[in-house]
């Protein structure tokens, strides 16, 4: 079995019951069979995340986001193996659904439903915000890593966030939207998510045209990953630090999926990250 089949297991293993359904639009929480709530930040199906909190006090929130080159076939049941370990270490995870590519997603409605779904931590009860970190993996940490640079984002309807980002973490993300556009990276995956070519939407939608962020950004990445090419986490990091940024890469031997496995010891090493942050 491959390492792709390995993970779909593990996430098909933690798949949550299923919950009831709220539709007036609003952050509602919903308890379900396993402890895990159920917030619904809108009223399309894909506007969901399940919150996860720690047995004891909590360290602060970790906000999950998935990959799959923003492709509506790939869903939150990637991080929900990420989001149990992450309680069980005392965070507080909170494993993102949005609507992707297929689904009504892309430019700007991806975009929308990120900032949407974390502004929603503020309706949910008993939660401290005060430190919230971004982690996603491949396209989610492309969006993890654009939620962080909110508040840069002049003239854009994202830029005054209910809920900061105090940090990010990516983990083999797509970082620069147009050096992937130019590596065909997923075949065409950004020009699909996009809805086109290199135009100055970019400007919003590239988490390389808001350098330097005003908060800490950590890169994960494997050496051997064939999907996001390790160039992306270098050159990003390296032009962050160059403009004054704290941003730093830690290589890990392994594939594009090495990063998610919660039994890996990339996993160990991003865990590790997250407390000093």
């Amino acid at each position: 079995m491959d390492r792709r089949s390995m993970l779909t297991l593990v996430a098909l293993g933690a798949v949550a019951a299923c919950t009831r359904a709220r539709d007036d639009g609003r952050a509602a929480p919903d308890e379900q069979e396993d402890g895990v709530e159920t917030i619904r930040y809108g009223d399309h199906p894909a506007q969901r995340a399940e919150l996860s909190r720690p047995p004891g006090s909590s360290k602060g929130v970790v906000v999950v986001i998935h990959g799959g080159f923003w492709l509506d076939r790939y869903d939150l049941s990637l991080g929900r193996p990420l989001a149990a370990s992450l309680a069980e270490q005392g965070w507080t995870a909170f494993n993102i659904e949005y609507r992707r590519v297929g689904d009504g997603g892309g430019w700007p409605q991806t975009f929308d439903d990120v900032a949407a779904a974390i502004d929603a931590l503020a309706e949910v009860e008993g939660l401290d915000t005060t430190k919230v970190v971004t982690l996603g993996h491949s396209a989610g940490g492309h969006l993890a890593v654009w939620a962080a640079g909110r508040p840069q984002l002049t003239g854009s309807p994202w830029t005054a966030p209910a809920v900061p980002v105090t940090a990010a973490i990516s983990q083999a993300g797509v970082l620069d939207l147009t050096a992937a556009t130019a590596d065909d990276l997923g075949g065409g995956a950004v020009q699909r998510f996009m809805g086109g070519i290199v135009d100055d939407r970019y400007a919003q939608a590239d988490p390389t045209a808001v350098i330097p962020l005003a908060v800490p950004v950590r890169c994960v990445h494997g050496r051997s990953d064939d999907n996001v090419p390790l160039s992306q986490s270098v050159d990003y990091v390296d032009r962050a630090r160059a403009a004054g940024a704290d941003a730093e890469l830690t290589e890990v031997d392994g594939d594009h999926f090495v990063v998610i496995d919660p039994t890996s010891e990339a996993w160990a090493l991003t865990l590790e990250i997250l407390e000093t942050l």
